[in-house]
């Protein structure tokens, strides 16, 4: 172990004990000082990752029951959930695309159709980046992206030489890592950020009305669509100006084309479910898109009211447990037993450690503890507290996991709201778009960390181009959550929801 994380390991002990000691402060429900203690200890662990981040989230397994916060068996329940479900069924439907090599297929088409030019073929890479990370891991689509990425940049730094094509080559690096991290926000399950969200916020308000897909993609997609537009403008036109005498040769993807062939059967039979869960995800619940309502399915019958995004996700994928496969000489089904191996269950069991974290701060009684606190700081205009949130929600994900850092802040983001009065998605919106919008460090996110190990990168070249779009993502955050945010919670902004109360 790294001595820091030696360090992150004692400093987090030592809190939890003086904590548990020593901090009491409403004696006649000791809960809330145990809770504190649980989640300062928790939260270090994160921060540092001195332990690894899925072992942190098995804590509340073991520590709300001696605590007396919660049982066992009432915090088990947090790590399997709906949420957990839409996660698995999505990733599973991704993983059958990957096996096929659609995803592949797709990216290919939307580069060659929109690449012509240098900034042309940039801005295709961008828009097959962010459009399979819509549905599919972003890492998974950084890593799929990488090697097309790289194999135009060997042709490039052949033709022109190394130090002429850079400038070039660096955008189209972080391209390709801004493209994961913009399209992973516009739908619920292109980011594990935006899963957390829906299931602390469940967590933390109980009666209020869940956050389907389809009233998500109303702020996630022209979100992205805009950003994904000004952040290509930005690295073409202003922070990385490449000599415009250069050309990237497409030839390659051409080739790429010619080698898959024609649609395969299995292919086919992938694009179809694919396109049903999209086409069911969105169109579930009733969608009020301003003067036009489009009325959702779940209406048809009694027994669809019952199901939601979950259900939906693994009704999909168990499709492709079924459907047959024609490939090679045994006979077998697009999806295998083999794949539930390749799922990642570091990111579930830290959803469940995120959602029982949420779970423990209501039972408790220290969500109600800490809203006293943000109470007495008196009146704060919201507008000025949504900056503040994303701000450091931003600055913070770019050295800590973003799933861990939200999973943190949403219970107190939603207590602070309530505290004030505010409508609580005014708080927890913007941190969750946030924490996908960490663009300066390679560790930040996935996709940067992938394209760094490129080499045709610096990190001070990623810092000081991650810097200006991050505060061009948190202005963007901002206007969209005041323009959109009415259509997708179906409240004003300045309403303070019954639910809430």
């Amino acid at each position: 172990m790294l001595p820091w994380k030696n360090l992150g390991l004692l400093l987090g002990l030592s809190v939890f004990v003086v904590m548990l000691l020593f901090y009491n402060p409403q004696p006649d429900q000791p809960e809330v000082g145990k809770m504190a203690a649980i989640a300062a200890f928790m939260a270090i662990l994160w921060i540092t990752e001195a332990v690894p981040l899925a072992a942190t989230a098995l804590i509340p397994m073991v520590a709300f029951p001696m605590a007396g916060i919660l049982d066992a068996s009432t915090t088990s329940k947090s790590y399997v959930n709906s949420i957990v479900f839409l996660f698995i069924g999505g990733f599973l439907i991704a993983l059958s695309m990957e096996r096929w090599k659609l995803h592949r297929r797709i990216a290919l088409n939307i580069i060659n159709a929109i690449g012509r030019k240098a900034d042309l073929l940039i801005l295709g890479f961008m828009i097959a980046s962010a459009f399979l990370s819509m549905w599919i891991s972003n890492t998974a689509t950084a890593v799929m992206m990488l090697p097309i990425g790289l194999a135009i940049i060997s042709k490039m730094e052949d033709e022109f030489g190394k130090e002429k094509s850079h400038a070039l080559a660096l955008v189209l690096m972080l391209g390709i890592a801004y493209g994961c991290s913009i399209g992973g926000v516009s739908t619920l399950v292109g980011t594990p950020t935006n899963l957390a969200f829906v299931r602390i916020f469940q967590e933390s308000f109980p009666d209020a009305p869940p956050i389907a897909f389809g009233q998500w993609i109303i702020i996630g997609i022209p979100y992205s669509m805009t950003l994904l537009v000004v952040t290509w403008f930005l690295l073409t036109r202003v922070l990385c100006k490449f000599d415009k005498s250069l050309s990237l040769d497409r030839s390659h993807i051409r080739k790429e084309l010619d080698a898959l062939g024609p649609l395969s059967y299995e292919e086919k039979r992938v694009l179809a479910v694919f396109v049903s869960t999209v086409f069911l995800w969105t169109f579930r619940r009733d969608l009020q898109l301003g003067f036009i309502s489009l009325p959702g399915w779940s209406n048809l019958w009694s027994g669809f009211e019952r199901v939601d995004d979950g259900s939906v996700a693994i009704a999909m994928c168990l499709c492709l447990f079924l459907l047959p496969s024609k490939n090679g000489n045994e006979p077998g089904r697009i999806l295998e037993k083999d794949v539930f191996g390749k799922l990642p269950w570091e990111i579930i069991l830290l959803f469940g450690g995120g959602f029982a974290l949420a779970s423990g701060f209501g039972a408790s009684g220290l969500s109600g503890y800490i809203g006293e606190g943000f109470r007495s700081l008196g009146e704060i205009p919201s507008f000025l507290l949504i900056i503040v949130i994303c701000l450091s929600v931003t600055f913070l994900t770019e050295l800590t996991s973003n799933v861990a850092t939200l999973s943190m802040l949403l219970p107190i983001l939603a207590t602070w709201a309530v505290s004030l009065q505010v409508h609580p998605l005014l708080f927890m919106i913007p941190a969750t778009i946030s924490a996908s919008m960490a663009f300066m460090m390679p560790v930040a996110t996935p996709p940067n960390a992938v394209v760094f190990g490129s080499q045709r990168i610096r990190i001070a070249e990623m810092a000081r181009t991650g810097l200006l779009l991050n505060f061009v993502a948190i202005v963007f955050t901002v206007i969209a959550v005041y323009l959109l945010f009415p259509y997708v919670v179906g409240d004003s902004i300045g309403e303070f929801p019954s639910w809430a109360r």
